[in-house]
């Protein structure tokens, strides 16, 4: 027999699916005026606050896989929006105009559309959401 436990815990499963599936929907037909994907954009943006990271902080920081990481950075490379160095064994990554660029114009709507979704909270409530969130990730 389900308990109320397990009822709640699929409910919130569900709510959150809802949310985060509408929200990535909608990230994407914004980007799409931009030609960048969900995942081209987490580089720029983990790009422009920096100068240079190298391939594997950026791996860790990313949503991607590690598998994914090469054939998105080439993809970014053919479209001029990142480069890449090598230093021996290590490997930099960098915006370039165009990527710097983007990132001046992207970033910004994509922080206004995501404080939007999450309007409706009180300052103390997206803090407390915050923090049951990540204290879900631990687990």
């Amino acid at each position: 027999m389900r308990t109320q436990r397990t009822l709640d815990s699929i409910l919130i499963w569900f709510k959150i699916s809802k949310i985060h599936n509408e929200n990535i929907l909608s990230s994407n037909r914004i980007l799409k005026e931009y030609g960048l994907t969900l995942a081209q954009f987490d580089v720029i943006a983990q790009l422009g606050s920096v100068n240079e990271r190298t391939q594997s902080e950026l791996t860790e920081k990313l949503l991607v896989t590690k598998g994914n990481i090469s054939q998105l950075l080439s993809a970014m490379e053919e479209k001029e929006l990142i480069k890449r160095r090598q230093d021996w064994k290590i490997k930099y990554v960098s915006l370039t105009e165009v990527g710097i660029k983007i990132h001046n114009q992207v970033v910004p709507i994509m922080e206004d559309f995501q404080a939007k979704t999450f309007s409706s909270l009180t300052d103390h409530e997206r803090t407390t959401l915050l923090g049951l969130l990540r204290k879900i990730e631990k687990n």
